[in-house]
């Protein structure tokens, strides 16, 4: 009987000691203390966004935070629609807008591991219809000094402009029409600036996941399921959902006159299969299947034994790849840009100090335009998923409140003991 109390015992320790390959969100959560964390200040976290709901600054949202593989926070709080109050749970499903930009990195990557592509070829290579792109000037369209680089293309420096840029007279996205349609029509305007000498948040990966297709002899969608959410578990993400999960998928939000929420107008059909397969933008998923893919990236590309890319090429993705002087500016001047660096489809905290961020240094992360946020933090072992759905959510200037600085400064304080 003791053998066997031993063996079990075995059994226990080695389970809880395999981290990511067993440890999933659906499990009991791992006590605060044991990872470094002080209870109240998780349900501090909590009360917090909680609070934001109650006040009615969000219909809904989930929060998760987890450290050295484990669960130690998972809260789904108010409702995915405000007509028949159904609530947001921890099953609901979001549409994450840009957060599907590092999960088309992550499939990049295998390809460049692979040996299709590397860094300093120039994307003519791969896309010819883009050899002769000028840049616009004062002047009239010039050559470009240099040619764009898959690695400029990788990081958004490859001279394309902001998504607004591209107004309706030139709209390069047709939802209607396949990605091939986008080439077509990018090929006949110049470049917003020389390539390598500007950070422009526009059409660069939705390029890419043409560039995936036209490697992997696969459509977008197909890649993505076979080579990273089937082998992740990510069962509930893609491009759109079957019918019987069209009751988990949560309406967009937006601010009445009285700056109180309140469903939006426009609800985009989430079980319509899509012809333009967004590679910038264009993913539903739940917080729990964004924790596997985040963790498996945090754990150097490898999940459930299984690896998946290199934890070098993880480590070349969070590596800053922008030319001296050449900043992250999402929002404009007036928010703060100074200490982040852009890697391969990742901004990274380069001096946290100088970011004005509590995360460990060389964190990296993004977010999507309703609002839904991650951040991987090497240097603690952790990382953070939250999920809300606003029109414009992740905009500061915007009407949302700002969940993304509020859960930085909640998580690490509540983070008491780093060295556990």
């Amino acid at each position: 009987m003791r053998v066997f109390t031993r063996v079990l015992l075995a059994v226990v320790i080695s389970v809880l000691m395999a981290g990511n390959a067993v440890v999933t969100a659906d499990d009991p959560l791992t006590p605060a203390a044991a990872v470094g964390f002080s209870a109240e200040g998780l349900k501090a976290f909590q009360a917090a966004f909680r609070g934001l709901v109650d006040q009615g600054q969000l219909a809904g949202v989930t929060t998760l935070i987890a450290r050295h593989g484990k669960v130690v926070h998972f809260d789904a709080y108010g409702v995915q629609n405000l007509e028949t109050k159904q609530p947001v749970t921890r099953d609901t499903i979001f549409r994450i807008a840009s957060m599907t930009k590092p999960v088309v990195g992550v499939a990049m990557m295998m390809l460049w591991e692979e040996g299709r592509w590397s860094l300093d070829d120039p994307v003519a290579k791969h896309i010819p219809e883009f050899a002769s792109l000028k840049v616009a000037s004062p002047g009239g369209p010039v050559a470009q000094a240099t040619p764009m680089t898959m690695r400029q293309l990788m990081s958004h420096s490859a001279g394309f402009d902001v998504s607004a840029g591209y107004t309706d007279t030139k709209s390069i996205i047709d939802r209607d029409q396949p990605l091939q349609a986008m080439i077509d029509k990018l090929a006949k305007l110049p470049l917003a600036a020389q390539p390598g000498t500007d950070w422009r948040y526009g059409p660069s990966v939705d390029i890419q996941g043409y560039v995936v297709e036209k490697l992997s002899g696969q459509t977008l969608d197909v890649f993505l399921k076979t080579r990273i959410f089937d082998p992740l578990g990510m069962k509930d993400t893609g491009f759109w959902v079957d019918a019987s999960k069209k009751g988990r998928v949560s309406n967009l939000h937006t601010y009445g006159e009285d700056k109180k929420i309140k469903t939006a107008e426009r609800q985009s059909d989430p079980t319509r299969k899509p012809v333009f397969l967004s590679g910038g933008g264009g993913l539903l998923s739940t917080t729990e299947d964004y924790r596997r893919f985040a963790q498996m990236v945090l754990s150097g590309g490898e999940a459930s034994g299984k690896r998946f890319i290199k934890k070098s090429t993880v480590d070349l993705m969070r590596t800053n790849v922008l030319a001296d002087g050449v900043k992250v500016d999402l929002y404009g001047p007036t928010i703060n840009i100074d200490g982040i660096g852009f890697g391969l489809d990742f901004a990274i905290i380069l001096d946290p100090a100088a970011a004005k961020t509590p995360e460990g240094k060389n964190s990296f992360y993004w977010g999507g335009a309703f609002g839904t946020w991650f951040w991987i933090d090497p240097t603690n072992d952790m990382l953070v998923v939250g999920m809300m759905q606003n029109v414009d959510g992740s905009r500061p200037d915007r009407g949302s409140p700002q969940v993304r600085p509020l859960s930085r400064k909640l998580a690490y304080a509540a983070l008491v003991d780093p060295k556990k």
